[in-house]
């Protein structure tokens, strides 16, 4: 079968939390030129500074999670230690598109059972919510959700 969807998400492409980060770095690099004496305090700062932005820089290039559909289901693979998750479309009697969280910053989440749903997510505003026949809930945080969506009903129907 040909793949219908690929999708990586990286954990540190988030922008609100970009924006955390690079809020935290101007702050220590500007207490760092700010004060008069340059003392360890001062190059402490610098050191913390620079610490963000080499953390924020590699965090851009670690894979968080990669969504893919194909063969009537839809395969989430996660970092080393995760394991891959399979989700059979034959099971599913609903697709939506919602949004992901009414939060303005959401935590980066890999299979998350909580309260009836697991969640996967590393970034965007809308996610694709598939419900199978036991009622159980699966929320796919995604950065292209119509694509996703898409390849979703595509994939389903020509299974079915």
């Amino acid at each position: 079968m040909v793949t219908e969807f690929i999708e990586k998400q990286y954990l540190g492409r988030d922008y609100p939390r970009i924006s955390i980060r690079l809020v935290m770095v101007l702050f220590c690099f500007g207490a760092y030129f700010i004060s008069e004496q340059r003392d360890k305090n001062a190059n402490l700062f610098l050191v913390v500074g620079c610490g963000i932005l080499i953390v924020s820089v590699i965090m851009m290039f670690l894979l968080h999670f990669k969504t893919t559909v194909k063969n009537n289901s839809v395969t989430l693979d996660g970092l080393w230690t995760t394991k891959r998750v399979k989700i059979d479309l034959n099971s599913i009697v609903k697709i939506e598109r919602k949004p992901y969280s009414s939060y303005f910053i959401n935590n980066p989440v890999y299979n998350l059972h909580q309260k009836g749903k697991i969640r996967f997510y590393a970034g965007g505003k809308e996610a694709i919510w598939l419900t199978d026949r036991d009622g159980l809930i699966y929320i796919l945080g995604t950065e292209h959700p119509g694509e996703l969506e898409q390849a979703i009903r595509r994939e389903k129907e020509t299974a079915g």
